[in-house]
């Protein structure tokens, strides 16, 4: 489908009937006849879309990874019961009377570098992952929150990136924004930023112990007009492997100071390490671009999904076949719904994507949506986060969704990435891995049409401390 600016796309069901329910005169019809019978009804329904979306195959229908013992662990999630402490210091009546104090929240806190609770989000230096001495059964642990080291022992930097697996050198890559600089406000009203220092690249071959492979595409320090020159904006940079070409792609969100630009850039390189030689950026299919993230399908095929007009929608669209360009076809989804930092997967033949709403560095609830094509239509599915406690779930655990990848050898299994920004340093921001599962019938019912989907429930798990089941780590 080819949009035009300024083109709006509606979606209407022409069979959406309304439901009734009629009994004849004088007959008893009693309500929780007629509500159980619809019930049994869904059900079997469901039950049929899933084994006919299956092929047929009753074996091939998973209602639920729990039934699999390595799931089991994953699922066990923990409960967080934080207490907001007292305020420091009284107020006067008087005061108290002229502009009442609203309740603090645990979103205050986490914002509030001074909070009595900044520990409970930001964990000191002393409590940091780090693989070069944990021994024993400490080792291969994950602990969202808390400082990730590398294998020199310095801190990880590389905040709202994304995993590459390279076949040939059987090897993990990492690449994310470094953004070991200071923090401050380009001016009164503006964000608090970090001057550009260059994307980041960490390499593993356990998903645990990452060596710092140097900064892969690095800033400029003189051209002011350059788009990577350090007084602009660099986020979100993913990278995709192109076998027809031999080039590593890697795209990302450029911007300037202000957030005017609202672009994307592309970079490529001969190797994953780099060096990547930078192109330039574009405003994909003439819409404005901000957060983003690129996906490559089953058949080669590669997209990309951003934020647009005014993050008020997603759109997706194809890429050219040598990953470089984007083609003429994009579709507008989740109109209206102001969602951002899209993560896509795919699992059975069905595209998932996490997203999140649109409140700055501040964290907000995420939420799941599926679709039989990557091209929509979209449907959304509700917060996949479970565990913690509400405000945990309504904050996507205090973090902001990045990229999510696969468990090879646990069919269901992936790994949800999100960054837990810090506003007030940066640079401190942290990372939150967690497990990710998909079973379960959805709970859900579809928005455009009448009944349940066939696809999955997603979930994400809370954990303050997790590890990959036994023998699943080095997964490829």
């Amino acid at each position: 489908m080819e949009l035009k600016r300024g083109e709006k796309m509606t979606m209407r069901n022409k069979y959406r009937k309304p439901t009734t329910f009629h009994c004849n005169a004088g007959s008893r019809c009693s309500p929780s006849v007629v509500v159980w019978s619809l019930v049994g009804f869904l059900l079997s329904l469901h039950l049929y879309s899933l084994v006919s979306h299956n092929g047929g195959k009753v074996g091939d229908v998973q209602f639920h990874t729990s039934h699999h013992t390595l799931f089991r662990e994953l699922e066990e999630v923990e409960e967080e019961n934080i207490q907001i402490p007292p305020p420091k210091g009284k107020r006067s009546p008087r005061a108290a009377k002229r502009r009442p104090k609203r309740p603090t929240t645990l979103i205050d806190e986490f914002l509030d570098e001074n909070s009595q609770l900044r520990h409970v989000f930001f964990p000191d230096m002393k409590t940091a992952i780090d693989p070069m001495n944990d021994s024993g059964n400490d080792s291969f642990n994950y602990y969202p929150g808390r400082i990730w080291l590398d294998t020199e022992g310095n801190p990880i930097q590389a905040h709202g990136g994304g995993i590459l697996y390279d076949e040939s050198s059987r090897t993990y890559y990492w690449y994310g924004e470094y953004k070991d600089g200071p923090t401050y406000h380009a001016h009164k009203k503006g964000a608090a930023r970090v001057d550009i220092i260059g994307v980041g690249c960490y390499s593993s071959k356990d998903l645990w112990a990452w060596k710092n492979e140097g900064i892969v595409l690095e800033a400029e320090e003189a051209n002011e007009t350059c788009d990577l020159h350090k007084s602009n904006v660099l986020e979100r940079p993913k990278v995709i492997y192109n076998e027809k070409t031999g080039k590593y792609v890697m795209w990302m969100h450029i911007d300037d100071a202000n957030y005017t630009k609202a672009a994307v850039g592309i970079a490529i390189s001969d190797y994953p390490t780099g060096p990547f030689n930078y192109l330039h950026s574009k405003q994909p299919h003439g819409f404005d671009s901000r957060d983003m993230t690129i996906f490559k399908d089953d058949d080669g095929v590669a997209y990309i999904i951003y934020s647009s007009e005014d993050n008020s929608e997603l759109h997706i669209g194809p890429l050219t076949e040598d990953y470089l360009d984007v083609t003429h076809v994009v579709r507008r989804i989740l109109i209206g719904q102001h969602r951002e930092a899209p993560a896509l997967f795919k699992y059975q033949g069905t595209y998932y994507m996490i997203t999140s709403g649109c409140t700055g560095w501040a964290p907000n609830e995420a939420l799941a949506h599926a679709a039989e094509s990557i091209m929509g239509p979209w449907e959304t599915m509700g917060n996949p986060c479970v565990g913690g406690n509400k405000m945990f779930r309504q904050t996507t655990f205090f973090a902001q969704g990045t990229y999510v990848f696969p468990l090879t050898g646990l069919p269901g299994s992936f790994v949800f990435i999100a960054d837990r920004w810090n506003p007030a340093d940066l640079r401190d921001s942290r990372y939150v891995w967690l497990p990710l599962i998909v079973g379960g019938p959805a709970d859900r019912p579809l928005d455009y049409d009448f009944g349940f989907p066939v696809w999955s429930r997603v979930s994400i798990y809370w954990h303050r401390k997790w590890r990959l089941p036994s023998g699943r780590r080095g997964l490829k």
